[in-house]
């Protein structure tokens, strides 16, 4: 089994540093994405929409290329890139010594990870470590369900197959917090007034944008506009669009 994945790896590498940049010299930013991980990036009304749409169609414009979206199954991101079906990775992916064996990624653009959701207005929940001893809904079959266990073991764990359902205990009070994935939380709160989400992690996450290894010019030139859009407010006004306890206006 270990042979085998060895030298899956070993192919991949040689794939990603035996190729040409295909698109490297034309205006043109192939930016390869699945639009199904609201809030990252998701389809409303027919168009792509999301935190990272957002955020990459600033970059493209900071470094006046035109953005292109290429739309694949997550699963097919790291191949795709690396196959030269784009030039570009970003779609919620979490920076792991795994994927940065076969590609490159820009600096941390954003900390996903655990978070804690209660209603808004609930002053005996203020931090994670005050669920301890309290009903708490979670996902079956996610990492909230091992990592509460194990982190707060005076849990009364809820356990529900949905997302939608998690939320809803809290929100009727038969729960008094969800545990939950920072992105799914937050695009809750974003469209469903009464809770909040408070605003220390559980644990952190961080997400990258991969680049395949022999473009390390683009990596450089995107680590820069990610930097230059932190320095002009932009990055700050996109965060809170999309992170922001606060419900759509």
């Amino acid at each position: 089994m270990n042979f085998r994945r060895n030298l899956l790896l070993a192919s991949l590498a040689a794939l990603t540093l035996g190729s040409t940049g295909v698109h490297a010299q034309d205006n043109v930013l192939r930016v390869g994405t699945d639009a199904t991980f609201p809030p990252m990036e998701y389809v409303d009304n027919g168009k792509r929409t999301g935190f990272d749409i957002e955020l990459v169609e600033a970059i493209g414009k900071t470094l006046g290329r035109k953005v292109e979206w290429v739309d694949i199954d997550f699963k097919g991101l790291v191949p795709g890139l690396i196959s030269k079906r784009f030039d570009m990775a970003v779609s919620g992916i979490y920076i792991t010594d795994e994927r940065k064996k076969v590609v490159d990624f820009t600096i941390p653009y954003y900390a996903g990870g655990l978070v804690v959701m209660v209603k808004d207005g609930n002053t005996a929940i203020k931090t994670p470590a005050d669920i301890n001893g309290k009903k708490v809904s979670v996902q079956v079959g996610t990492k909230s369900v091992s990592y509460t266990k194990e982190k707060f073991p005076q849990v009364q764990l809820m356990e529900v197959e949905k997302n939608q359902e998690m939320f809803n205990l809290v929100d009727i009070g038969r729960a008094d917090a969800a545990v939950t994935g920072k992105p799914a939380a937050y695009q809750y709160v974003r469209t469903r007034p009464g809770l909040k989400v408070l605003p220390e992690q559980i644990t952190t996450e961080e997400y990258g944008m991969a680049i395949r290894k022999d473009s390390p010019e683009l990596t450089k030139a995107v680590n820069g506009a990610i930097e230059k859009l932190k320095a002009d407010g932009t990055y700050a006004a996109i965060v809170k669009k999309w992170f922001s306890n606060n419900v759509a206006k």
